[in-house]
């Protein structure tokens, strides 16, 4: 293998390489989007379920049913 093939041939490799990390960013970028929409959901939810407990401190699971 000549010198010429062997440039060749690692330009080649050198362009896959640039697209399959362009394409791993672009994951990585997706993949932090779909996290921080995920936490934002979480603390919503999480506040969600702190303002329909009671102040009191018991749970609506501690009430003793209407019918006793």
């Amino acid at each position: 293998m000549n010198q010429d093939e062997r440039i060749t041939n690692l330009e080649i490799k050198l362009s896959f390489s640039e697209d399959l990390l362009e394409e791993l960013n672009q994951t990585v970028f997706k993949q932090q989007q779909r996290i921080e929409l995920l936490v934002k959901e979480i603390q919503s939810l999480k506040l969600q379920m702190a303002s329909n407990m009671p102040s009191d401190g018991n749970s609506p699971r501690d009430e003793i049913p209407p019918h006793y």
